[in-house]
């Protein structure tokens, strides 16, 4: 069938205007080549507005150039003509404001398209130095119109294509749902945008890999990560305002087979949980508090790397600090900011690593020290040290349950004679996804599976057991408050230990984690599995999720 005249008339004319500008360019780059100054093409290069705004327009349209780049102080400018008098004024006019320029040559099209950027951006605004701003407007239609998953794919559709838009919706999706990481993933011929919901990762939606290639450059000006390196991992952060509250998003790149995989990790401090918060059943609640209540010695925490011990701690941080007393922090990094708490970060580039500044903060007079993790002899030394001197210690290691926090300090070469004295509270924690209260279902327990809860229910006193005459537990369902998973929200379940006179004793002798464990027991330690079960007879989750994170019931 021959084609319609008016439609083999537009495959010329886009043929025609396709050549026309191939040559423009190839003229562009030949300019280029003459001035000795590198070409761009910015019909195809992203373009910052942390740069345009340090030009009006008239300026760009009066020396015919684009600021299209900004790193830090490095600025990266297109030119039709490198020699127009008005350009070289206003590149002095940058380098007195502590500029360095790198200047790129472009064709007129090229300077056509980045001076249509302006019309996007409103310049009395509030410059965005790195830092994306959402407007109250556009958090409230997010809030109120992107009510689940499905729409929020539809508002990424709308913006795709459109960077600072597309940034804002994604963003504003994983504040509304609570994301607590976003994950961009490359592939072949797309990126997957993933959010990490509930400690469970989500495709929220696939990104072509040209516009891919366009938003990695984007966070990256963002973040403040090197544009031009893509082969060694980085690290970044940017500020994003929300309802009047400051969330930080740090961003980590890391190489990949189809290009950079990037994660954002978001730190809203609406997140932030007071101590009466964290659901701790009573019986934890009154050991931690005794613990906190003591004006020195040390509290230990231990867990996988997001089981919510940064939230267990600063919970604590924010029950005890008062005007009356004074608290230093070092973490690497500092996740949230605290009032009234002097917050340190360590630097292992610059040797301020966790014992240097553990000592600097020592000589501060502090009546309560945070460390965020004790993971050498020395940090450990100085930490047990601090604890029985006056101090009160909160910190973190690395071992799988709280009876392994002993043989731990013991294996990094603290005297097993010294712990008891200096160890106030030793406890282990995990996260558990939390049932949907709006479809969970009830069930009776079969048979089989009671036999093993009874079993393990016998360590637990009778006082701290729910009613359990029913013989029901709960199961996930999934509906549109819950994203079809049955699952909405996380609480945590716990296990700690004081020392006891018999426990004394044999920490002189160094056990090894089986004997910590056993004597533990017999001491009456409610385990991780058994709180977690009191959870699942209560109907707060479910006994798959349990076993998922703590392993089969015996």
């Amino acid at each position: 069938m021959p084609l319609d005249k008016d439609l083999t008339k537009k495959i010329i004319e886009e043929k025609i205007s396709a050549l026309k500008r191939e040559q423009e360019e190839n003229l562009a780059r030949a300019l280029a080549q003459k001035f000795g100054f590198p070409y761009v093409d910015l019909v195809k290069t992203p373009l910052d507005w942390d740069a345009l705004h340090l030009a009006k327009m008239d300026e760009a349209q009066n020396g015919l150039f684009i600021p299209f780049q900004k790193v830090k102080k490095i600025l990266f400018v297109a030119c039709v003509d490198p020699e127009n008098q008005f350009l070289q004024r206003k590149i002095e006019d940058w380098r007195r404001e502590g500029y360095a320029l790198r200047l790129f040559l472009c064709s007129k099209t090229s300077f056509q398209r980045g001076l249509k950027e302006y019309e996007k951006i409103s310049l009395p605004k509030e410059k965005l130095v790195g830092r994306v701003t959402l407007s109250d407007t556009a958090i409230e239609r997010i809030t109120k119109e992107v009510l689940d998953l499905e729409t929020l794919k539809g508002e990424l559709r709308k913006t795709e294509g459109e960077i600072n838009l597309f940034i804002e919706s994604f963003l504003g999706g994983a504040i509304r749902f609570e994301a607590s990481d976003i994950h961009i993933i490359p592939q072949e011929d797309r990126a997957i945008l993933r959010y990490r919901l509930d400690g469970v990762m989500h495709p929220i939606y696939e990104i072509p890999k040209k516009f891919f290639i366009s938003l990695l450059y984007r966070l990256k000006l963002l973040s403040g990560l090197k544009i031009n390196i893509t082969s060694i991992p980085q690290d970044g952060r940017f500020t994003i305002k929300v309802e009047k509250r400051e969330i930080e998003v740090r961003v980590s790149t890391v190489p990949g087979e189809h290009g950079e995989d990037v994660v954002m990790r978001i730190l809203d401090p609406k997140m932030l949980l007071s101590l009466e918060e964290l659901g701790l059943h009573p019986f934890y609640y009154q050991k931690l508090s005794r613990a906190m209540e003591k004006p020195q010695g040390m509290i230990l925490t231990t867990g996988p790397t997001g089981s919510g011990k940064t939230t267990t701690l600063y919970a604590c941080l924010k029950k005890i600090a008062t005007p009356e007393v004074k608290v230093i922090t070092i973490e690497d990094p500092i996740e949230y900011h605290l009032e009234g708490i002097d917050q340190t970060q360590v630097d292992h580039k610059k040797g301020y690593t966790f014992p240097v500044a553990l000592r600097a903060a020592l000589r501060q007079d502090p009546d309560i020290i945070l460390v965020g993790e004790i993971r050498d002899m020395e940090t450990a030394q100085t930490a047990i040290q601090a604890a029985l001197t006056g101090h009160l210690v909160f910190s973190t290691l690395h071992t799988n349950d709280a009876a392994g926090i002993v043989p731990r300090l013991v294996e990094m070469g603290i005297t097993a004679s010294t712990i008891p004295a200096a160890l106030n509270l030793g406890m282990a924690q995990r996260l558990l996804r939390r049932l949907c209260k709006k479809c969970k279902k009830e069930i009776e327990i079969p048979v089989s599976i009671w036999e093993k809860i009874e079993k393990n229910l016998q360590n637990i006193p009778k006082e701290y057991l729910p009613d359990i005459s029913k013989k029901t537990f709960f199961l996930p369902r999934g509906c549109k408050d819950c994203y079809f998973t049955g699952y909405r929200g996380r609480i945590g379940i716990y296990e700690m230990f004081e020392i006891t006179p018999k426990l004394e004793e044999m920490i002189n002798f160094s056990p090894s984690i089986s004997q910590m464990r056993k004597a533990l027991k017999e001491e009456g330690m409610i385990t991780m599995q058994e709180d977690g079960l009191l959870r699942v007879l209560e109907g707060e989750t479910s006994l798959e999720e349990l076993q998922k994170v703590t392993g089969p019931l015996e």
